[in-house]
């Protein structure tokens, strides 16, 4: 546990505002943490009072749409190119010294953008759950590498990856049944993971089938928080946000797989990645599924510099393997000598 006191900033630039939280010795090297959707900077606590005991000066920052940052009410402003022009513009108010990367889902996509755009503020980067795909993310580079014995195409044309579609034709009605009850929504999907999932389809499989994520009800059933996942407290400040701001925005991070698979296409040779790259993957993430499917193989072909690391544990890792997540990416740090 850091002794070091959790203290929350905002940068103002001409074209957004965001909300951060910083923790550790101020002249410590950067360790900056990216989360993902529907999450907040303050998801990656585990990690960070841990690094910041070690000697980083950490920093977790609500990404555009979510927190005390800027929400933008036009779809296109949630692009990666947009997403990782704010994680410059704070890196710069940092100092800009090449930091340590990492992300998680979405923030994992943003981290991978700004290693293959930036590469030369990066020290190396940590990535858990998402891997990377340097023609961009999106149903066209996913849907290929569905495991097919667990998603026949005539039954599961776009396997797990049904939900993204859902979000595509029918933004506002995912947003408002998100909306409906935030802590029920936030119960439901920050669960533990079970092995028991594993082998069986993803309930995102069929989300345009059921007409959404919770059919006719259009609301997430009740449901009684994982304290294995996030403390109370923690629970109630993501709750509390997302109704504040609502879905729309955290949404929108779904429709801009055009700009996104564009932008990628500007990345230096061709996105290959030379820098030190941890990878965490999930074995029981039914939806991110790097072990049991060729998912990650994209990610294989274009990392020059990649360790591997696989943790029995769901979609959550951070949250649900804490200890041996922090300890890995230690390991990783020192021999990479980059501590």
């Amino acid at each position: 546990m850091s002794t070091y006191p959790l203290q929350q900033h905002t940068l103002e630039t001409s074209r957004h505002r965001t909300a951060y939280l910083e923790i550790g010795p101020s002249d410590g090297p950067l360790f900056i943490f990216v989360h993902g959707w529907p999450e907040l900077g303050i998801v990656w606590r585990a990690q960070f009072e841990y690094f910041a005991a070690a000697g980083w000066r950490c920093i977790a920052p609500d990404m555009r749409g979510y927190g005390g940052s800027s929400v933008p009410s036009d779809e296109a402003a949630y692009s990666l190119r947009e997403v990782v022009t704010d994680l410059v513009e704070l890196h710069d108010a940092l100092g800009g010294a090449p930091a340590v990367w990492a992300g998680h889902d979405w923030g994992a996509l943003a981290v991978w953008a700004m290693a293959a755009h930036h590469a030369e503020r990066c020290r190396g980067i940590i990535n858990l759950n998402v891997p990377y795909f340097p023609a961009g993310f999106g149903l066209q580079s996913v849907v290929p590498l569905v495991n097919r014995a667990l998603y026949p195409v005539d039954r599961y044309p776009l396997g797990q990856w049904d939900y993204i579609q859902f979000f595509v034709d029918n933004a506002a009605q995912a947003a408002h049944d998100f909306d409906a009850d935030v802590p029920a929504f936030l119960a439901n999907l920050y669960r533990s993971g079970s092995p028991e999932l594993v082998g069986q389809p993803a309930f995102t499989a069929t989300v345009r089938e059921r007409g959404g994520w919770f059919g006719p009800a259009h609301r997430a059933p009740k449901l009684d928080r994982d304290p294995a996942i996030l403390s109370a407290e923690d629970f109630a400040t993501l709750a509390t946000a997302l109704e504040t701001n609502g879905f729309t925005g955290p949404d929108n991070w779904y429709l801009n797989t055009e700009a996104n698979r564009a932008y990628a296409q500007e990345a230096p040779a061709s996105g290959r990645l030379t820098l030190p790259v941890l990878f965490l993957h999930a074995a029981w993430d039914v939806i991110v599924d790097t072990v049991h499917s060729p998912l990650a193989g994209p990610m294989r072909a274009a990392c020059a510099d990649l360790t591997e690391a696989t943790f029995d544990a769901g979609h959550w890792l951070a949250q649900e393997r804490p200890d041996e997540v922090n300890a890995t990416i230690t390991q990783w740090l020192t021999a990479k000598q980059l501590t």
